[in-house]
């Protein structure tokens, strides 16, 4: 059995910088399992379904890259599917901070799973499913920040919801 990765987040929506630290996981690691985890302390746009159908559509040419979702802790997720590492994606110093906070406690929880910090390339620092969201919001172009499936979901969204 080859090292399984698990990369996690909310990916509400899932953007080209998320992309950037999934495409080169896979090229690390044998397998990784993209989990979407439903953050009850996050109001989200899209549900859990549409996140995974997203990400699914969005990774479907990355052949070692499958998509999940997971209710519970991460950690309990990870000991699930035999994963090895947790691999967090880091924008910025300030990402790290509450980043090493998670990786602490998941290693009190679980001390054989390694969490495995990767930088994003820079092109995509600046880069949160916040901003591209709150673009989107105002109908401005986002299809330099996400993949095509999710601009238009984003779309439709918004044109379903009147502006806040």
């Amino acid at each position: 059995m080859g090292k399984i990765a698990v990369c996690p987040g909310s990916f509400d929506p899932v953007t080209f910088g998320h992309l950037d630290i999934i495409k080169r996981g896979a090229r690390v690691f044998d397998d990784i399992k993209v989990v979407v985890l439903n953050n009850q302390s996050k109001s989200t746009l899209f549900s859990v379904d549409e996140r995974v159908e997203l990400l699914k559509e969005a990774t479907k040419d990355i052949s070692n890259v499958t998509v999940d979702s997971h209710r519970g802790l991460l950690i309990e997720y990870a000991k699930e599917v035999g994963a090895s590492t947790i691999l967090r994606g880091l924008r910025a110093v300030s990402d790290f901070e509450y980043e090493m906070k998670i990786a602490s406690i998941n290693r009190k929880l679980e001390d054989e799973i390694e969490t495995f910090f990767m930088m994003t390339n820079n092109q995509y620092s600046f880069l949160s499913s916040s901003i591209v969201k709150e673009i989107a919001k105002y109908h401005a172009p986002v299809s330099d920040l996400v993949p095509e499936i999710v601009e238009n979901a984003l779309r439709q969204k918004y044109a379903e919801s009147p502006l806040d």
